[in-house]
């Protein structure tokens, strides 16, 4: 590093002690690097990276709370992310999301200081990770949606997708109803479509994802025009494709 350039600023998110104790010892062998924050949960990293701005993230995937990928997803402007994970089937994931590098533990300094040699050549130019403006796949390749993240200001929402009722396109975002509660997402129905279980969820219309679970039956109230009655009396359109798929299922 040349007199005069600023330090590459780290920080850790690892759920386990041990794990940040190895990367910040690590790091404390590179020159050039600053520690920027270390986080023990993906709520603490959400916070403290929005706070904090550092230029790489040295990120778990597998973590309580909320997992790697969900960090990711909740950040409005992410920056530069390395996964730093014991599993390698999360590699394609997170190569998805533009991470600049997959190392598995245990992780080694000498493929720590290629990562970072990666992320140095690639700052001011690296394709930032997808964000929320996208919604975020479950971390477990193969397997359904479980939960939708929200932000809301300083607060995150985790609802399970059991609670939904439905899923309604509006303009550029997805608003979800979930009892009395509704909560508007940056997100594509086709894009959630594509990770909900199709054998609970349905697209009934081109603005609406159902849950099965909460239909109570369908009334027909104009020629080929039908809408779904939900059992709290929820009244959602259901047009033709989205009726012969509700009858193939039904």
């Amino acid at each position: 590093m040349s007199e005069g350039d600023a330090p590459l600023r780290v920080m850790i998110v690892d759920d386990e002690e041990p794990a940040r104790r190895l990367l910040a010892e690590l790091l404390a062998g590179e020159e050039g690097v600053e520690v920027a924050g270390e986080c023990r949960n993906g709520f603490e990293a959400v916070q403290a990276i929005q706070t904090l701005a550092p230029d790489l993230v040295l990120l778990d995937v597998q973590m309580p709370k909320l997992d790697g990928f969900e960090v990711l997803e909740l950040l409005e402007t992410p920056p530069a992310v390395v996964f730093v994970t014991a599993y390698d089937e999360y590699a394609v994931r997170a190569f998805e999301v533009h991470a600049v590098d997959y190392l598995l533990k245990p992780v080694s300094g000498e493929r720590l200081h290629a990562a970072l040699t990666r992320v140095r050549a690639g700052l001011g130019a690296h394709e930032p990770a997808i964000s929320g403006a996208i919604l975020g796949r479950a971390a477990r390749p193969g397997a359904f949606l479980e939960r939708v993240l929200v932000r809301d200001g300083d607060k995150v929402h985790v609802v399970p997708v059991s609670r939904v009722d439905y899923f309604e396109a509006q303009g550029d975002a997805v608003v979800l109803r979930a009892g009395a509660e509704k909560l508007r997402k940056a997100a594509t129905l086709n894009d959630l479509e594509a990770q909900l279980d199709p054998g609970r969820f349905l697209r009934v219309h081109r603005s609406y994802i159902l849950n099965l679970d909460r239909l109570a039956g369908l009334e027909l109230y104009a020629k080929d025009s039908r809408v779904a009655i939900l059992k709290d009396g929820t009244r959602l359109p259901v047009s033709r494709p989205g009726y012969a798929r509700l009858r193939e299922l039904l």
